[in-house]
């Protein structure tokens, strides 16, 4: 739940059946990051920027932990947790991040200027997660929600399984190495 909401707030605006979006990368991600987070009404500072580039730079979701790690190297020191934490939660709240709740870890969101329902798709083998957007969905659970008295703020979906490449090097009898744990 995002700090200050409550049961009665509006679900975030959905974009009309249709809409269309690029994922981006590299500089243009970052950039899009930037405005969203501008547009938000906050600040994009140094730290933000150095988190933001961390958590882009993971190839699955990332704990607080790891991208803290990660600036810290970057930046040759020592970076408090407790502020990367506060960064994530944040980024969140202005659809620059998403959080993979069972994994208890972080994605940069590819389109942050867009607000949709997200469904997860959790690798257990190799921990990758790829998100598909899924207004249809979201906008069913919450009609259902409604229908019993409650507003839903945000439907969270996450499938666990097993990604195309892991089942593909199962079959090949590859292991792949990776940690579901983050």
């Amino acid at each position: 739940m995002v700090p200050g909401s409550s049961l009665t707030a509006a679900a975030p605006p959905l974009l009309p059946p249709g809409h269309h979006h690029h994922d981006r990368e590299g500089p243009a991600l970052a950039a899009a990051a930037e405005g969203a987070l501008r547009q938000a009404g906050e600040q994009w500072t140094p730290m933000r920027a150095a988190v933001f580039s961390a958590l882009a730079g993971f190839d699955r979701p990332a704990s607080a932990y790891d991208v803290t790690d990660a600036v810290s190297v970057a930046q040759g020191r020592r970076v408090a947790a407790n502020s990367v934490y506060r960064i994530l939660d944040l980024f969140v709240a202005s659809n620059v991040a998403m959080r993979v709740e069972s994994a208890n870890a972080y994605i940069a969101n590819a389109h942050p200027g867009c607000r949709h329902d997200c469904v997860f798709l959790v690798c257990d083998d190799c921990g990758k997660a790829v998100h598909l957007d899924d207004d249809g969905l979201g906008g069913r659970l919450r009609d259902q929600a409604a229908a019993r008295g409650f507003l839903a703020d945000k439907p969270i979906i996450e499938l666990r399984g097993r990604c195309a490449d892991c089942r593909a090097a199962a079959d090949a009898g590859v292991t792949t190495g990776g940690d579901a744990d983050g």
